[in-house]
């Protein structure tokens, strides 16, 4: 399942280069996709009864800056992200049909004082710093899954401002740009 995920990218590959000639606020990154302050990312996988689901979003976006925790207030900032991240089913809202349960979840940040490969293979030398949340769902009915809500997550995290959703599902691959006004994607 993790290969479907990291292959999501490549066959959307089109659009990205379509996008591509567009003005964007890309900051340098080694990366096909820019860092956008209100702008997140969001791959969706349904492979049988896995759900798998990768948020990628400036820090900017959910905790209202990009440099290192230092006050009390940004540390308290950071915490109360980290606390909304760990609850998908929160952030995420499906159908309570399809009997989706976290398997497992994965949170990544320079600001999370991560010690991991991406943290320490990434230059942080600016002021720009990402948070990558994965999240793989067990789902006991998936053809109860019909569609996939994103209003909460824009409530929780106002500074967001649009989600762009790649998605893999047993009906193709799609992509799409949520916003408030469109919180919703039908699989």
């Amino acid at each position: 399942m993790r290969r479907l995920l990291l292959a999501l990218p490549f066959a959307l590959l089109p659009l990205a280069v379509a996008q591509a000639h567009e003005p964007d606020h890309d900051h340098g990154h080694d990366s096909l996709e820019a860092h956008e302050h209100g702008v997140a990312r969001l791959n969706v996988a349904l492979d049988g009864q896995t759900l798998e689901l990768e948020l990628q979003s400036p820090a900017m976006n959910l905790v209202g800056f990009e440099h290192e925790a230092k006050s009390d207030a940004d540390k308290a900032k950071v915490a109360a992200a980290r606390a909304e991240l760990e609850q998908p089913l929160a952030l995420f809202a499906l159908p309570e049909a399809a009997g989706c349960k976290v398997a497992s979840r994965e949170l990544e940040s320079p600001l999370f004082g991560d010690d991991d490969e991406h943290a320490k293979g990434h230059d942080h030398d600016h002021d720009h710093s990402d948070v990558h949340a994965s999240y793989r769902l067990d789902c006991a009915t998936p053809e109860a899954l019909k569609a996939l809500d994103l209003a909460e997550l824009f409530k929780r995290f106002p500074t967001t401002e649009k989600i762009q959703v790649q998605l893999i599902g047993p009906n193709g691959q799609q992509g799409v740009e949520l916003s408030r006004s469109a919180t919703s994607l039908s699989f």
